[in-house]
């Protein structure tokens, strides 16, 4: 689809009655997710996209791959074990809303600038699945990766923007704690990594205080706070493997992800951190319609593709 760039006013004014009434904290889950997969609609597929569904770890899931032409092939899909290496994606929502759908285009656009396979997972929701289902089903679609589709542990990297992005350092933790595997990196868009630390503003374009805090409730449910990978923040950083980490100065997730960096620096990850202005949360779903949003999920791709260091298509006929 041919894309188009709108300036950044303009996208702001949109988006900003779109999730004022979208994510409402008086307005029922299942009505949130219904409208967020509505309005995904308008978040335009990149050309040379290739979606295929499949289940990873007994859960629904995606993988996409850039469509690249390979001679002597008669399709032009670059099939999974030839792709450079691969990304599992989690996707945002407060562990409460988001899907496939909403997550699509995000996806797809990693995919093509990567050149790796990415994985979309469809996690377990709260209220319905409250911690630590959603872990578990990453844990599981991890190993999945490893033990079924013939992935190296270090030939994967994780990837997930708001509370996708705090699930896929809970599980990078869990993965080295439980089964001594490194995933190869982290790309960590505005990550929620400590639910338990309520925003100290009212809201930002995208979300609120009282949305995030119901959010932060339905997926604790009847558990404990302290229990490991609810709050990943708070857990071993030691290990970890190289971390990108994206967020907007604007948003209300900026304190506790400059809060995460120091605590990844001083338990002596490598960690690259961006600061946009002018963006808003998760600014990346929009990129075919702003420059600046695509421009920092090219970096983010770069950044995953170069730690799992993949060999050109030329080297593996």
């Amino acid at each position: 689809m041919r894309e188009f760039k709108i300036p950044l006013p303009v996208v702001r004014a949109l988006l900003d009655p779109v999730f004022r009434v979208t994510l409402h904290a008086r307005l029922p889950v299942a009505v949130q997710r219904t409208l967020l997969d509505v309005s995904s609609r308008l978040q335009f597929m990149p050309d040379g996209a290739v979606v295929q569904q499949l289940q990873l770890g007994g859960r629904p899931a995606e993988r996409v791959i850039a469509e690249i032409a390979i001679p002597g092939s008669r399709t032009r899909a670059v099939p999974p074990e030839r792709a450079a290496g691969a990304i599992l994606y989690l996707h945002g929502g407060g562990y409460v809303v988001g899907s496939l759908a909403t997550h699509r285009s995000l996806v797809a656009r990693l995919a093509l600038e990567s050149c790796c396979a990415v994985y979309s997972l469809d996690y377990r929701l709260a209220p319905e699945h409250p911690f630590p289902a959603g872990l578990d089903d990453a844990e599981a679609a991890f190993l999945d990766l490893v033990n079924n589709v013939g992935y190296q542990p270090d030939q994967i990297c994780l990837a997930g923007d708001s509370a996708g992005g705090g699930l896929a350092l809970a599980l990078a933790q869990r993965l080295i704690e439980r089964h001594k595997m490194t995933p190869a990196a982290l790309g960590l868009i505005a990550p929620w990594v400590d639910p338990t630390d309520p925003p100290s503003r009212d809201r930002d374009l995208v979300i609120n205080r009282a949305w995030s805090r119901l959010c932060a409730a339905h997926y604790l449910g009847d558990g404990d706070a302290t229990t490991a990978g609810y709050a990943p923040l708070s857990g071993n950083l030691i290990g970890l493997p190289p971390t990108y980490v994206q967020v907007d100065v604007s948003e209300l997730l900026h304190d506790q992800c400059r809060t995460l960096v120091s605590a990844l620096r001083g338990a002596g990850v490598h960690v690259r951190f961006t600061e946009t202005r002018g963006l808003w949360h998760v600014a990346q779903l929009q990129a075919a319609l702003v420059a600046e949003a695509a421009l920092a999920l090219r970096e983010l791709a770069d950044f995953l593709r170069e730690a799992i260091q993949p060999v050109s298509i030329d080297d593996l006929r």
